[in-house]
């Protein structure tokens, strides 16, 4: 099957243009880049599990629909109370202040306890299905045969812009030397952890 340049690329502006807006998923990549902690393996975890549910929706769109009419409402109260259990930490760190990036060089989090949270983040979220599974399975079907390049250019689109975050945050290390800017970073990820728990209970 030959690759449609046009189409490859359609799918990667549709995949970074969904994907671009700060969420749960992004702010948790975002510190992780700023800390330097498992950067590679949480980029990679986010990509990888984007690339599945961008399959997913280019190939099974109507069978997964059809098949799991419960997911829907599980996966929006349990990412709901995920959420706001995580927000309410940031909150926390927020209220208690004094953390600078200098400080985040001692022990934290392991690999294994930090990519279960990525995953959480991702899959605990239903607008990260909504998203992936619904909006460019759909956009996938309106070119017949090319469901190939599109969701190559997709999944493309995924793996550059997570990259990008967690290996471009460290450019704003100077910044987070302050226990102000690090203060702000932590209100801002419980306000958005806060913002998407909210839109999943009133089913926004």
């Amino acid at each position: 099957m030959s690759l449609s340049l046009p189409v490859l690329l359609t799918g990667f502006g549709s995949g970074l243009g969904l994907i671009m807006a700060i969420g749960a998923q992004n702010a948790f990549v975002l510190r992780q880049g700023l800390i330097r902690r498992h950067v590679f393996a949480v980029c990679l975890v986010c990509a990888l599990s984007d690339a599945l549910l961008i399959t997913l929706g280019i190939t099974a769109l109507g069978t997964v629909k059809a098949a799991l009419p419960w997911a829907e409402p599980v996966l929006r109260y349990g990412g709901a109370a995920f959420l706001l259990w995580y927000g309410g930490r940031s909150l926390l760190s927020a209220l208690r202040g004094g953390q600078a990036l200098r400080a985040a060089a001692g022990p934290g989090a392991g690999l294994g306890p930090t990519l279960a949270t990525a995953l959480l983040l991702t899959f605990a979220n239903p607008h990260v299905y909504l998203d992936t599974v619904v909006l460019l399975g759909t956009i996938a079907a309106q070119f017949p045969g090319q469901g190939l390049a599109f969701g190559l250019g997709a999944v493309t689109a995924s793996f550059v812009f997570f990259f990008a975050l967690g290996f471009g945050a460290r450019l704003l290390a100077p910044l987070f030397a302050r226990p102000a800017a690090w203060r702000g970073l932590d209100l801002l990820v419980a306000a958005i952890m806060g913002l998407v728990a909210t839109k999943l209970l009133l089913g926004a």
